[in-house]
């Protein structure tokens, strides 16, 4: 496959922005096989959101040559609070339940079991204890060179607004996950549009810092079935963007790879979809991405 192809199978689909694609098009023609990753808090079932668009995404990649690799972000989840803060059952759902959702997404999405059996997973407490002094390192060297400002910024990764109250742990959190990036040698970050600003960070300190400076592949995220709802006009683009993507807080807001055809049904038939409006228009969304 020539290279102009590879780079069409990237951008394909719901992708918003490659960062940069002249830099896509030099790894692809330096690397016949570059290296991907993707992260998951760990937080409860598996949507179409988390599930199928990852897996159509990720098989476009693995078209392209590329070998991708799903990070299972225990400690993020913790961090953030996720199933009660329990890192037990955090790293318990990841290794079992999350694990066994993304493969059976990566299948229903096209991939056949050998190929699915390619996608790498890897749990971050694992590949932090491998690496140990390495790894925080790294964490500590992005919080030393990033302004508590941009740091607060940033932490809308965790689908956090800027005004809530947030742990010091929560700090922590953006300079961990792009030291992420270096750890599992990440040729192309890819995630949502939510996460667009640590990538940023990651792809400037990677600059300073002298190491592989990852592309970031971003793509829109699948907006909830209730839509936007009354939304603080005021309020920033991100905080519009969290608030209106699907979320498994609200079962009502998102189908769930698990629900049944009279569920999903039931769901659709309440969901935000006025006459002769596409925009934020969630089973406009779903028509077109799926």
């Amino acid at each position: 496959m020539d290279v102009q192809s590879k780079i069409d199978l990237v951008r394909k689909g719901s992708v918003l922005e490659v960062l940069t694609e002249d830099e896509l098009k030099l790894l692809f023609e330096t690397n016949s096989h570059p290296s991907h990753y993707i992260g998951f808090e760990i937080s409860g079932k598996v949507h179409l959101g988390t599930g199928l668009c990852t897996a159509l995404k990720i098989k476009d990649f693995v078209d392209a040559g590329i070998k991708p690799t799903i990070f299972l972000a225990d400690y993020h989840a913790y961090i953030n609070g996720k199933l009660g803060g329990d890192l037990e059952k955090i790293q318990t759902v990841a290794k079992g339940y999350f694990k066994s959702a993304m493969f059976a997404s990566l299948l229903c999405a096209g991939l056949d079991e050998e190929q699915a059996s390619r996608v790498r997973f890897v749990l971050g407490s694992e590949l932090y204890a491998k690496l140990g002094n390495d790894y925080w390192k790294d964490v500590m060297a992005v919080s030393k060179d990033t302004t508590m400002k941009r740091m607060l910024r940033c932490t809308t990764i965790m689908g956090r607004t800027e005004s809530d109250a947030l742990p010091a742990s929560a700090f922590l959190y953006p300079a961990m996950q792009c030291a992420d990036i270096w750890a599992l040698e990440a040729d192309i970050a890819h995630a949502g549009m939510d996460q667009r600003k640590v990538h940023v960070l990651a792809r400037e300190w990677a600059e300073k810092a002298k190491k592989k400076k990852p592309v970031a592949v971003h793509g829109a995220l699948l907006s909830g079935l209730l839509g936007p709802g009354r939304m603080d006009p005021n309020a920033s683009e991100d905080d519009k963007m969290i608030a209106g993507k699907m979320s498994k807080s609200n079962p009502d807001s998102c189908i769930f790879i698990h629900d049944s055809p009279d569920e999903i049904s039931r769901k659709l038939k309440k969901a935000y979809c006025p006459e002769k409006n596409v925009e934020d228009n969630p089973v406009v969304q779903m028509a077109e991405t799926f």
